[in-house]
């Protein structure tokens, strides 16, 4: 296959502090806790030309370990929920895409829908649902649950419910709302439809009391990588955020996920991969490895395992011997994509525990790279061309230095190449995408009476 050309999309994941995990401790580290605060991130990603804004979330506090879980900012708690905030940023930014996460696991899908298209109009077409199932026994606990939905499980409740979201997005015609005072007319009555949708998970009659949304569809972004995962976005998402730590890994998932599209009647266009990248930038590589250096003398031990244990899914890692080589982790009903993945890059580097928590402490299993505007350049347009990325989500180690660096440095580098946009093209996030607005499906029951 020929090297593409063209230009790649960029998104800020804002992650209160930053994402280095002792990161809250360093002096140059804003508290991330203000609205203020995350304004002025999105306006930073904005006057560079970000295609959007990312915003994480979970629905439980992680402390099993009430004495390692202390010591971290990244304990599951948040200064806002997201969705939240994004209704916020909404008005105090114009042209940036919005995305926040939600979980099919612990959300009805009628209000979520309703969420969303809600954030689509205030922002005029820049809302995107990062669509995750939610691995954590804690949040079952806050649910009335006893247990963690199981994996298969979890997977087969997400497609039921992306099928509720966007079939009650299209439960209106884009030219449904006439508010015609001549006519005493607010709504077309044949272009308003209930869902009926009736299902293993759902009963969802519709329609949604709402408006269509601006783009037709919000943007949905998935972030699984297991078998299921996979599955379920080549059939529903249109911008995929992974973890990929080589080229030859980032290839092999680019073809294999875009390789699935065509069995559910969609083009390879149609889908975005956008794998998170770490990025340290100094000026020269000495002072990039010096940021980085400082950033992990902040890590305790204690920290590394709680961090390893609540990303794998597995309690035990955390009185495992840390200088012990890894040869397996316990199975688990959790995130099974993050477990392979620490399981691979530590049989690939022959790492001990206390190694590979060293090394994923910034990036929790994202891509990390430390060095020049020019290293960092090269190695983002080296995936690019080579189709394993169309994009990445830039996962800053500190906010906001780690924000400004790389649109400082990294990004004029990128423009000179020809591989990021000067100025936006269009207004909303599917347009900064390049991707399709979807037409409305007609819902299965009948058309409303005249």
């Amino acid at each position: 296959m020929a090297k593409r050309n063209g230009q790649l999309s960029l998104g800020a994941f804002l992650l209160y502090t930053g994402h280095h995990v002792a990161g809250w401790r360093h002096p140059g580290v804003s508290e991330s806790t203000s609205l203020a605060d995350f304004a002025h991130f999105a306006r930073i990603a904005e006057d560079a030309k970000f295609d959007a804004v990312f915003l994480a979330d979970a629905v439980s506090a992680r402390i099993k370990n009430a004495e390692a879980a202390s010591r971290k900012a990244h304990s599951g708690f948040y200064p806002f929920e997201p969705i939240t905030l994004l209704s916020a940023l909404a008005a105090g930014t114009s042209r940036i895409g919005l995305v926040a996460t939600a979980s099919t696991s612990f959300s009805d899908p009628y209000n979520l829908a309703r969420q969303f298209a809600s954030i689509d109009h205030l922002s005029g077409g820049r809302a995107g649902w990062n669509l995750v199932t939610s691995a954590e026994t804690d949040s079952a606990f806050n649910f009335s649950r006893d247990a963690i939905i199981a994996h298969a499980d979890r997977y087969k409740r997400a497609e039921e419910f992306v099928d509720v979201v966007t079939g009650l997005w299209d439960t209106s015609d884009d030219d449904a709302f006439l508010r015609d005072r001549e006519s005493g007319r607010y709504f077309h009555p044949g272009k308003v439809r209930t869902l009926d949708h009736r299902g293993a998970f759902f009963q969802v009659r519709g329609p949604l009391n709402i408006p269509r949304p601006p783009q037709g569809h919000p943007v949905v972004v998935q972030a699984g990588s297991s078998e299921p995962g996979k599955e379920l976005a080549a059939r529903t998402a249109e911008a995929i955020f992974t973890a990929q730590q080589t080229l030859e890994g980032s290839v092999a998932f680019y073809r294999d996920l875009k390789g699935r599209l065509a069995k559910y009647g969609r083009d390879a266009s149609d889908m975005k991969i956008l794998p998170g990248v770490f990025p340290v930038v100094g000026r020269t590589r000495q002072q990039a490895e010096d940021k980085f250096e400082e950033l992990q003398a902040l890590l305790e031990p204690s920290v590394g395992l709680d961090m390893l244990a609540d990303l794998a899914g597995v309690d035990d890692v955390r009185t495992l011997p840390v200088d012990a080589l890894i040869s397996d982790l316990p199975e688990t009903e959790g995130g099974k994509s993050r477990r392979a993945l620490f399981l691979e890059l530590a049989a690939r580097e022959n790492l001990t525990l206390r190694q590979l928590y060293q090394r994923v402490a910034g990036a929790r299993g994202h891509w990390q790279v430390v060095g020049t505007p020019q290293d960092i350049a090269d190695q983002l347009e080296e995936r690019f061309v080579n189709y394993g990325a169309d994009g990445f989500n830039i996962m800053s180690p500190v906010l906001p230095w780690g924000l400004t660096d790389f649109v400082e440095l990294v990004v004029p580098e990128l423009r000179r190449r020809g591989l990021f946009r000067e100025e936006y093209q269009g207004s909303t996030l599917r347009e900064h995408l390049g991707l399709k607005r979807p037409l409305p499906k007609v819902a299965a029951s009948a058309v409303a009476a005249e």
